[in-house]
Parts: structure tokens; sequence; C-alpha cells
């Protein structure tokens, strides 16, 4: 397949780049200025999946299990540590995984199904984790409102983590689920400077609104965890200490952070990014990136690659443990879920629905 990678901007975009994905063979190159054009319309794919739920051995992430309503987000953040799954479906993680977007428009069907299945064994899952269960697209298709209801028919709990304030749409649901401890709920933090927002998160709603976001759950004691992330160096680093104290007074029971990271092509799109908004601090803001990393600006390695190494990491986890500590706010631990309540339901045609 070939991808033409010429020179063009996309405006309204999180990314202004077609970067063919590594499983690329053919590549076309021409010699054209970039110049301006207009942002590409979103393309929804209709998927039908086979299997829904995936598992992980991941040992720096608090869940083994997962779901994933879409592939490819629109909100656009250029930081995505998921843009790198595009490539295996040989689209662009640049442009493409934000402009063409699939939806797995058969999974509550599935997901029901393997809730039934004999051997499955009820623990925590995980959904919207790739990328935003709550993005613009399930305004309205609404697979994760019909997930959702068929983990609380099942007392599945779930967890979920999102920076859209779509998912006060499911309030009602997320309050019934939290009342049997059902649902935990984690919040994207990045920054409270829109300008910056604007750049970074093209088409997610500003740090403002996910403040009253995280105020609107607390208030119908739906428990919320916010994580600061990415922390950025000399970009929205010095924001650590107020990001804290701002999540904790709207409501959020514990908050984290993440460091930025760069898996594959998600590094040439940030250093493009970095270069085209910040000039002037790139080569300083990719200095600390390597400091944190063995010289390179990502390592994968468990139990490092969330918060990096050396003396500018130190630096950030010991302002975030002050602030938090100042706020009086608890470390974040796994969510306590309950998974003593799960019971498969009786289905119409079922002998023990008769009775």
């Amino acid at each position: 397949m070939s991808r033409d990678v010429s020179g063009k901007r996309f405006q309204g975009r999180g990314t202004m780049s077609a970067i063919p994905g590594r499983f690329e063979v053919h590549i076309i190159e021409t010699e054209n200025d970039f110049h301006p054009v207009s942002s590409p319309e979103t393309e929804i794919r209709y998927e039908y999946a086979k299997t829904l739920i995936t598992s992980n051995q991941s040992p720096d992430i608090p869940f083994r299990l997962s779901v994933n309503p879409y592939r490819g987000c629109e909100h656009g953040c250029i930081y995505c540590f998921a843009r790198p799954t595009h490539a295996y479906l040989d689209l662009s993680p640049g442009i493409d995984f934000e402009t063409r977007l699939t939806a797995k428009i058969n999974a509550a069907e599935i997901f029901e199904k393997e809730l039934r299945h004999p051997n499955y064994q009820c623990q925590p899952i995980a959904l919207g984790i790739n990328t935003d269960a709550y993005q613009p697209i399930e305004k309205e298709l609404k697979i994760t409102r019909s997930l959702l209801n068929i983990a609380y028919a099942y007392r599945q709990p779930v967890s979920l983590i999102t920076k859209s304030s779509l998912i006060l749409r499911d309030i009602d649901l997320l309050q019934l689920m939290a009342s049997e401890h059902l649902v935990h709920v984690g919040v994207s933090l990045t920054t409270l400077d829109n300008d910056l927002s604007r750049r970074l998160e093209p088409r997610a709603v500003p740090g403002s609104v996910r403040l009253k976001m995280i105020r609107a759950l607390s208030e119908k004691n739906i428990p919320v965890t916010v994580m600061i992330a990415p922390v950025i160096p000399f970009i929205n680093d010095h924001e650590m200490e107020t990001l804290v104290q701002a999540s904790v007074e709207a409501g959020a029971e514990r908050v984290g952070y993440v460091m930025l990271r760069l898996p594959h092509e998600v590094a040439p799109l940030f250093e493009d990014w970095l270069h085209t908004y910040f000039p002037l601090r790139a080569e300083r803001v990719l200095s600390h990136l390597r400091s944190m990393h063995g010289g390179q600006l990502y390592q994968g390695e468990f139990g490092k690659r969330m918060t990096g190494t050396g003396v500018y990491a130190d630096f950030i986890r010991q302002r975030f443990h002050l602030a938090r500590r100042k706020m009086s706010v608890e470390e974040r631990k796994s969510e306590q879920l309950d998974c003593s309540r799960f019971q498969v339901p009786p289905q119409c045609g079922d002998q023990m629905a008769l009775f």
C-alpha cells in the first residue's frame, strides 16, 4: 500500500502529519512545502467484533481485563500512547488515528456472550483504555452506554477513564452502579491553560469543564480518581501543584500522574508538534525526556515507562507527593470494586426464568 506523506498541514486536528505506520512498505514522498489544508472529515467504519474482552500482564497498570468499543479517537491528543495501534490497521498513527475511526457495532452482544461463558471468572474490567469510550461519536452510537447497561445487569464491576463531559449523560446509571461498588471513574486532567489544551487535545473539553465533571460525579457519590497526564517538561509541569489542588477541591478521592510516553510513531509526531508550537523550547523539552529514558525519547520497561528515572523524574515525583500530602488526599491504589455480586441473569427461554 502506498501512502502520500506530502507536505500537508491539517488545521483543527491534533497532528499535522500523515506519518506512515511502522509496517508500511511503500511510501510516496514529494518535495512540496508544507501548506495549510482543510481538516479531513471524520470517517467511521463499523466492525463486527469476534471478541471484546482482552487481557494484559503489565505489572504497572491496575487492571488485567479491558474492553475498547472504538479504535482511533477523535479527541486528537497529540501525545496519545494508543496512536501506534493504527499501524496494525495499515493506517497512519497520525491523521488517520483521529479521522478514520472504527466502531465495534456489535460490542454489547459480544460482551454479554463473553460474560455468560461458563469459564468466565469475574474481575474488574477497564472500559475505554486505548481510546476514550466517551469520544464524540459515542453521543450518537451509544455503544459505551449499552456496555454499562449489560455490566449493571450482570453486576460486573467496571472502571472508566475519560476526558469527555459526555460521561455525565450516563450519570444515572453510574450512580446505581456506584451504590453497589460496581464502578470507578478516572478523569484525565492535563492542563487548565485553554490555549495549551486546544493545541494538545484539540477536540477534548478544557480542564475547567473536567473539573465540573469531577464535581458532578462526586456529588452523586461516584468515586473519582484524577490522573494528571501526561506531565510534559517545560510545557505543563509547572501546573502540577495547581492540578492536584483543583482536583481534590472538585471532589477527587485520589490523584495520580503519568509522565509523557512516546512509543513508536508518537515520538516523531510529538517532535513535529513541539517544533511547530514551541520552537524555542523544543530541544530543552526533548533533552529532559531523554534524561528520563537513558538517552532515548522513550523506554518501555515496566516500572519505569510511566514515571521515568533520573534527576528530573525524581524532582517531579517529589513535587507530586508533596502536593498530595498538602491536600491530605489518598495515595492512588487499585479500585476496590465488588466482584461478589456478579450473577448471570436468566434469559428468555432459560428454564430458571420460569420461576
